[in-house]
């Protein structure tokens, strides 16, 4: 058809025409390409052995819509977690409770006024750098010759405890409070014997036997609070802790084959590592070990590590140094810090290494190439006659002075 305008002819308009079909080609190729395009997505991951399907895509979106996608992916992601990162993710959260349960020990001696020791102010700088471990020596007003026997065989003194602290990051400390006079002639001899040696770590604790509990509590929470350390040991004065060979050396560090155990279980949270036991709990009053509350355990003991020596990992120390004032002391400190650790997610770590005998036994299970942690003997608790037999025991169960920095930890 053909239209006049002022004269001139124009020929037929085709724009219009053509702009329709553009538009229905356009929509047609994009649903084309579509179709193809989630075709071939759904087949390579099909091949590659991820499933992704169109009904979740649409849950997803459903989801966001609701304002519950959070949820939703929280609940798909915890499906991906291997369990190895399970382990990395409780270690991850009890340092997290570590740092709180700091915080808030720090801010409850701010407000009950309690005064900072020269120790603790010098501790804020100890805390800056990171320590292996910290080892305790429960000690005694009386014991001056048990600590000068440990100080002639498996405690380092002067220069290479310093090294010891530097290179190995091991703290190594006998453990005393103050007497019931403060400032009396005994407190007076133990600043003499400290500013001697420079090995004593004191305790905001009165001294005595029935109040073993109670000291055990303060110096966890006194240690946890100087050193930032991966784990603290307690062990007597009477116990010989030895190490990976058995030649005799004087002034040798402390134990390697403990710092080689310990290292194993590094990554793993709440450690209570020692030779656990459980015996019968002792109600008749004036026997040894006689447990008042008897009552509420029944017959027989949980299990727990023998008093003697035994190790905690930062994190419970610090359980320790925050819930102190709730923490019920029994009368027997072994007991009282397995009660502790009851009803806790702790991972118990029996360790007959711990606990070896004094020679010959020791002797032949170093010879054996079974080298032993700690040796004493049971009968007495400890070393019987520890003043006279240690460097016998350290003799023929000690190791030599490059064992331990030979050791990797």
């Amino acid at each position: 058809m053909y239209f006049k305008n002022r004269g001139a002819i124009e020929r037929p308009s085709r724009s219009v025409v053509s702009k329709k079909w553009s538009l229905f080609l356009c929509l047609g190729s994009f649903c084309v390409g579509m179709f193809f395009t989630n075709r071939i997505w759904i087949i390579s991951e099909t091949k590659s052995g991820i499933t992704r399907t169109t009904t979740v895509e649409a849950e997803r979106l459903k989801l966001v819509s609701e304002g519950c996608i959070t949820k939703f992916l929280q609940q798909q992601d915890i499906k991906l977690v291997s369990k190895d990162n399970f382990g990395i993710l409780d270690k991850t959260i009890s340092n997290l409770e570590i740092e709180l349960a700091e915080a808030k020990a720090a801010h409850e001696s701010i407000l009950s006024g309690v005064p900072i020791s020269e120790d603790i102010e010098k501790g804020e700088s100890r805390r800056k750098r990171k320590y292996f471990m910290v080892v305790g020596i429960n000690t005694a007003f009386s014991s001056r010759k048990r600590r000068d026997s440990v100080r002639a065989t498996w405690m380092p003194q002067g220069e290479k405890r310093r090294k010891l602290e530097e290179e190995k990051g091991i703290i190594i400390r006998f453990v005393i409070g103050h007497s019931a006079t403060l400032g009396g002639i005994l407190d007076k001899a133990i600043e003499a014997e400290d500013k001697k040696h420079g090995d004593f770590l004191r305790l905001d604790h009165i001294e005595g036997y029935l109040e073993l509990s109670a000291k055990t509590k303060t110096y966890f929470a006194t240690a946890v609070n100087l050193w930032d350390a991966e784990y603290y040991i307690k062990v007597d004065d009477d116990v010989h802790t030895c190490y990976s060979k058995f030649k005799l050396d004087l002034f040798i560090s402390v134990a390697a084959t403990l710092a080689e155990t310990l290292a194993r279980h590094r990554t793993k949270p709440r450690i209570y590592i020692g030779c656990m036991k459980s015996g019968p709990v002792l109600s008749r009053k004036g026997v040894r070990y006689h447990e008042p509350e008897y009552w509420k355990f029944g017959d027989k003991y949980f299990r727990h590590a023998t008093g003697q020596i035994y190790a905690i990992s930062k994190d419970l120390a610090t359980y320790i140094s925050a819930n102190q004032h709730v923490l019920h002391k029994y009368t027997n400190e072994d007991v009282s810090l397995g009660a502790w650790f009851i009803g806790l997610d702790v991972q118990h770590i029996d360790d007959r290494r711990l606990c070896c005998g004094t020679p010959p036994d020791c002797e032949w299970k170093a010879q054996a190439g079974n080298v032993c942690v700690a040796s004493f003997d049971w009968t007495c608790s400890g070393i019987c006659r520890s003043v006279d037999r240690m460097k016998e025991v350290h003799r023929n169960c000690g190791e030599g002075e490059n064992a331990l920095w030979k050791a990797a930890f």
